[in-house]
């Protein structure tokens, strides 16, 4: 079974990775591009016997190690 866990900062946080591709896509030639917000995709390949319980597994992984619980909020995916 694949999980995905999807990494985002949170609104409030200031993205300056996002800000550099905005001004990089403009630079390209690619105007009226607006905010820009650069994430992370972590995919996750799971046994199916581990599968009881994998939502709450997966949300104690990203809490502990995939994510940063003060600048970022996660999604995930089944």
């Amino acid at each position: 079974m694949k999980a995905t866990v999807l990494v985002r900062l949170k609104a409030e946080v200031l993205d300056p990775q996002g800000d550099a591709v905005r001004r990089a896509l403009g630079k390209l030639g690619f105007e009226g591009v607006g905010r820009v917000r650069v994430g992370k995709l972590i995919e996750i390949e799971i046994d199916d016997a581990e599968a009881d319980g994998l939502a709450s597994r997966l949300t104690k992984m990203a809490d502990e190690l995939l994510a940063n619980p003060v600048t970022e909020d996660f999604e995930i995916k089944l």
